[in-house]
């Protein structure tokens, strides 16, 4: 089919006719400029551009279309094209309707009637669509198979690290015909599984997540062994450092142990961040801000797990657990929280066979028509629960305290009330598991009754408490009782500076007990433990980062 495709889309002929006349002037020699006059004829020229073996980089639709509007074309197109990115032209008065579309169709973004000049209006915004199309690849080819069994915690485990790194790829059960061919193929029984067949036919069986990050084209090693800042951690402050590092020219370096994203990234929907009204999904912005930090030429690396932090002289150097090291003048710490551990009689046996910490969104379709049960009170189980109510036949939430208003957003409990298979049980705890390979039924201890009951379950979500992973920080910088980083005021007593501390001046507002490394989101100590406020400090702490600098 030569050349992929622009597809422009407005009822009014004479904007029609202009828009594509300046994009084949600034896009004619590498992509083909096609045009239609209505969603059904762009319909029809989508489905045969399909049936040809033809692709399709950008969509760009006008919201005011009769019968069909923009909004509901691309959602129509979106099967066709899932990976072609979307933009809606619009006039001023139907901002509001553009604004949804970003958030709820995921349209990438929104043009202005009159787009004049294009140079300024126009290209800017289609160059940066393309490059994110071009990025990403066109993936309308089968992806990435995994061969396993429904309740085997290792394929739950390399199914959950490539949907959290929005790895597209094709589950395949063990017992399955095509499953067993491809074990078949690939020289291995049942025993072997989970089994990875990447798009050229390599195999990959029981594979750690790094050979399967490695086989997926994900960054594992460091470009360069001295950087100006590393951030350690890819949730959203983390994202937030990395975005506004690289884009004031700082060579940065993002290492993730796991997925870019964080909890954060696990959420169904967010819907209190700010710009986006109508909420957006934790991988829909994980992966906006993935995109932002590539953009401005920050390297991110998967699967890299940091056991080690030291002061060498100027630098700052970390440790990996494969023993490579990596430096640069500053580090932000921004490894988030991790779920704590539901200590009960069965539940380590059957995690990832029933059992799964955080949203595990991977599971929902799995959930249809069972019981789930959701462990916790915060705003992760409330949007746990929303997410699973369009699966399972109930949901019920345990809660250990008297009730949901001190630890969930006032909106989420609204929404839980409205919905008729989601139930809540307050000071109820999870004392048992119990299941023959996979989780079959738990035991519920509920203080108000007095008594416990055992009931039949599949599936059962964890979101207890949150502790950080600091360990591996040892004695290089302070750390409260908890575990969480100390930074600035925090780290004065009685006005006298921290324990071998060396600058003529008290400790910036992130930074730690170690001048040039700064903790920022959820790690560090009394933070506020919401999304909008860990970018906001991954934001400051490039700000102090550079102060720091100005003054070595």
């Amino acid at each position: 089919m030569g050349h992929p495709a622009i597809l422009t889309v407005d009822d009014d002929p004479a904007v029609s006719r202009a828009i594509a006349r300046d994009l084949r002037r600034r896009y004619g020699d590498q992509y083909r400029i096609l045009r239609a006059s209505s969603a059904a004829e762009a319909l029809e020229a989508l489905k045969e551009l399909k049936l040809r073996g033809g692709r399709v980089a950008v969509m760009l639709a006008d919201y005011r279309m009769p019968h069909v509007n923009g909004i509901e074309f691309l959602e129509q197109a979106m099967d066709l094209f899932p990976n072609a990115r979307r933009a809606l032209l619009t006039a001023y008065a139907d901002t509001d309707a553009a604004i949804q579309a970003i958030n709820v169709v995921d349209v990438d973004h929104y043009l202005l009637k009159p787009w004049d000049p294009p140079e300024e209006k126009l290209y800017p915004v289609l160059d940066a669509l393309l490059d994110a199309w071009l990025a990403t690849g066109d993936r309308e080819m089968e992806d990435i198979r995994v061969v396993g069994h429904r309740w085997s915690e290792p394929s739950y485990e390399i199914r959950d690290f490539l949907a959290r790194n929005l790895v597209p790829y094709k589950w395949l059960g063990a017992d399955e015909s095509e499953g067993r061919r491809l074990l078949e193929a690939a020289g291995v029984g049942p025993e072997a599984i989970p089994l990875v067949v990447t798009t050229d036919g390599r195999t990959f069986a029981q594979p750690t997540t790094t050979e399967v990050a490695e086989a997926v084209g994900l960054s594992t090693a460091p470009g360069r062994d001295f950087y100006d800042l590393i951030i350690v951690g890819g949730g959203p402050a983390g994202l937030g450092a990395a975005v506004y590092g690289a884009s004031e020219g700082l060579r940065t370096l993002l290492v993730e142990r796991r997925a870019v994203g964080g909890q954060a990234g696990q959420s169904s929907r967010i819907e209190n961040y700010l710009g986006f009204p109508d909420g957006i999904s934790g991988a829909q912005l994980t992966d906006r801000a993935r995109r932002q930090a590539g953009k401005f030429s920050a390297e991110v690396l998967t699967t890299r797990d940091v056991t080690g932090l030291r002061q060498d002289g100027s630098a700052r150097t970390l440790t990996f657990a494969d023993g490579g090291e990596v430096s640069a003048h500053s580090i932000v710490l921004a490894t988030g929280v991790a779920y704590r551990p539901l200590v009960a009689d069965g539940i380590a046996e059957l995690t990832g066979s029933g059992i799964y910490y955080g949203s595990a969104s991977t599971e929902g379709p799995s959930c249809a028509g069972t019981d789930v049960y959701i462990v916790g009170g915060a705003n992760s189980a409330g949007q746990a629960a929303l997410f699973f109510s369009r699966y399972a036949r109930t949901v019920t939430l345990l809660v250990r305290g008297d009730s949901l208003e001190a630890s969930m957003s006032y909106y989420l409990i609204q929404q839980l009330n409205k919905i008729e298979n989601i139930r809540v049980r307050t000071r109820c705890e999870v004392v048992g598991a119990q299941g023959n390979g996979h989780l079959e039924a738990i035991t519920i201890c509920d203080s108000k009754e007095g008594r416990n009951t055992t009931v039949e379950c599949g599936y059962l979500f964890v979101f207890i408490g949150a502790e950080p992973r600091t360990d591996w920080l040892g004695t290089t910088v302070a750390r409260d009782e908890r575990g969480f980083v100390r930074t600035g005021p925090d780290l004065l007593q009685n006005g006298t500076r921290p324990k071998g501390w060396d600058r003529e001046r008290d400790p910036f507002y992130l930074e730690c007990s170690v001048p040039g490394i700064f903790a920022a989101g959820d790690v560090r100590a009394n933070s506020v433990k919401r999304v909008a406020s860990a970018v906001g400090e991954g934001a400051m702490a490039v700000t102090l980062v550079h102060r720091y600098l100005e003054a070595q």
